[in-house]
């Protein structure tokens, strides 16, 4: 996982949405070819505004829980939070400029 992306467990779920800026969640499985499509993206857009969010990645197979309680059934999904609540979801791999308008709605 790149050095600028935090890996989203059960544990730290919290923890991570409590964070004063931004969080963009991408809620993946290494199995899922359209994930595999949209991590790089995510990737760039992270390294692009680590100064304005943060970024992390959530494995669904192993964290359940996490992706239960956002009602994630769909992958991947990617969900932008603003002060813990839920700001902008996408469903399904799209283009770079989309996951950036729902970073800087959350701004």
């Amino acid at each position: 996982m790149a050095e600028n992306i935090l890996e989203i467990t059960d544990a730290n779920l919290d923890e991570v949405l409590g964070s004063a800026e931004p969080v963009l969640i991408d809620f993946w499985a290494e199995w899922c070819g359209p994930c595999r499509m949209v991590g790089p993206v995510i990737e760039e857009l992270a390294g692009e505004n680590a100064d304005k969010i943060k970024v992390g990645k959530c494995d669904v197979d192993k964290n359940q829980a996490s992706a239960a309680k956002f009602g994630v059934m769909s992958i991947p999904t990617v969900i932008v939070f603003k002060g813990g609540e839920e700001a902008a979801r996408i469903v399904g791999a799209r283009d770079k400029a989309e996951y950036q308008q729902a970073i800087d709605g959350a701004l």
